[in-house]
């Protein structure tokens, strides 16, 4: 009893602890994921929050051993004003900002809220108008007043920010390109568009600085749109630009969800896949691909149709295309939802087709593998003579996870369809490829192989009892 009570009253005793257990769940996660090779996203995603919570915790023990006498004084019988307290940290502010809601919050917390794609007021739900964040001056002083007389030293909160890097000049600059691209010429919005893909290319700063406002985006689009609209032509230079920005901002992670989100973009992306030089279509994939990173973007795009102009592109074959369309492909058909898009679109054919043309196996492999979790898909195979194909892939590659994904897949369409078997019965027969597998794959080709033999085995009982 009386350890209950000294852990739950000394906070860096409750800390140790709690950082005890996450090392040890992660270092299970992580064992986990290492040693099998048909670990699950979800471990996967365990493991990422095992570790951002350790992450956390971290950092808050530190601040608060920095702050251990102001914590406990803050405890004494003149209680801290509620108006000093972050309504998200619950702490006292060491640097009080203003949202365009009008609320107060403390600078790391209300970024890093911002940062995870949220354009509300925390309190309000109010969509914000911008992100710009206001030092609020007034309540500073009055914190600062109240901790002198408290006896209470605060760090200086400019040693717990982290720059962004952006000059007053660099600023100024960024929104003198945006508003050519909106009241320039032509040739003078062709000039600015270039200059931003240059800037956000090679510097992170201005790819942050179109994440302050909602506005930014749609001014980047503003010349693509009212040109095309004007007078009927598409100006590829333009497009190229314009797209490659896009990709260049869909990199910044805090970005992501603004720019799927941005009414224009996908749609933007989807033309470009169809009409753009080669180059655009091959930025306009990439950007698809760095967007979908967030499930919801993944839904979002899987919804717009942007499967149907990927899987033309991948169709066309073009060399400098291929690997950007086949990650963007990937990454989309990891919800289900999308494999049946991605299936109704025809993506099993031009996969096959491909992989027996013997271009970009490796990767189309992997996404077949994915679509062989979908009924429609597993039959299309079937039809389409995908068993001879990859039975004769698993017999010559040296490369394991290619082999595993082969195994994978005759598994599946197997046991949808036994008439499979009598090819993989005389692969075995002559080369004994199947049982090799079973003894020399990884785990999970191991347990594909096995399976099958099992089916070829009742299959031959089946047989002799008739």
């Amino acid at each position: 009893m009386a350890k209950t009570e000294v852990l739950s009253s000394d906070p860096t005793l409750r800390a140790r602890v709690r950082a005890a257990e996450l090392k040890k769940e992660l270092q299970r996660l992580v064992k986990t994921t290492v040693d099998d090779e048909d670990c699950s996203v979800q471990t996967i995603n365990q493991a990422k929050h095992a570790l951002c919570a350790l992450r956390e915790l971290k950092f808050n023990t530190r601040s608060s051993a920095t702050t251990m006498t102001s914590s406990l004084k803050l405890h004494e019988p003149l209680p801290c004003p509620q108006k000093f307290i972050c309504p998200l940290s619950k702490k006292l502010m060491r640097d009080p900002v203003v949202l365009s809601s009008g609320q107060t919050y403390e600078r790391p917390f209300i970024e890093k809220w911002l940062k995870a794609g949220n354009r509300t007021c925390p309190q309000t739900q109010q969509v914000l108008s911008h992100t710009v964040l206001t030092p609020n001056h007034l309540v500073s002083e009055m914190i600062s007043q109240w901790c002198k007389s408290q006896g209470i030293e605060l760090p200086d909160p400019v040693q717990n920010r982290i720059q962004e890097g952006v000059t007053e000049a660099e600023r100024h600059h960024f929104f003198s390109l945006l508003d050519k691209l909106s009241a320039a010429a032509l040739p003078q919005q062709k000039e600015a568009v270039k200059e931003l893909r240059l800037l956000t290319k090679n510097m992170p700063s201005f790819r942050s600085l179109f994440g302050e406002s909602v506005d930014t985006i749609p001014q980047l689009l503003t010349p693509l749109s009212g040109t095309k609209s004007r007078s009927g032509v598409l100006h590829t230079d333009l497009q190229e630009d314009v797209i490659t920005t896009l990709l260049n901002l869909s990199i910044h992670d805090s970005n992501k969800k603004l720019v799927a989100e941005t009414p224009k973009v996908i749609p933007l992306l989807m033309e470009a896949l169809r009409f753009g030089t080669i180059e655009t279509k091959s930025n306009a994939a990439a950007a698809i691909f760095t967007l979908s990173a967030l499930d919801s973007n993944k839904t979002l795009i899987g919804k717009s149709c942007a499967l149907k102009p990927l899987i033309d592109l991948l169709d066309e074959g073009h060399p400098l295309a291929m690997k950007d369309v086949a990650s963007a492909i990937f990454n989309l058909c990891i919800i289900h939802e999308n494999k049946a898009r991605a299936v109704r679109d025809g993506a099993v054919s031009v996969i096959l087709k491909k992989i027996m043309d013997g271009v970009l196996v490796n990767e189309l492999l992997a996404i077949l593998a994915m679509l062989s979790t979908h009924q429609r898909a597993v039959e299309e195979m079937g039809e389409l003579g995908a068993v001879p194909c990859l039975i004769r892939i698993v017999r010559e590659s040296t490369c394991e996870r290619n082999k595993e994904n082969c195994i994978a897949i005759l598994h599946t369409v197997c046991l949808n369809d036994r008439t499979k078997l009598k090819a993989l019965r005389e692969e075995e027969n002559i080369h004994g490829t199947i049982s090799k597998l079973a003894l020399d794959g990884t785990s999970r080709a191991k347990r594909k192989a096995s399976g099958i033999l099992d089916r070829l085995r009742k299959g031959v009982n089946i047989t002799h009892t008739a």
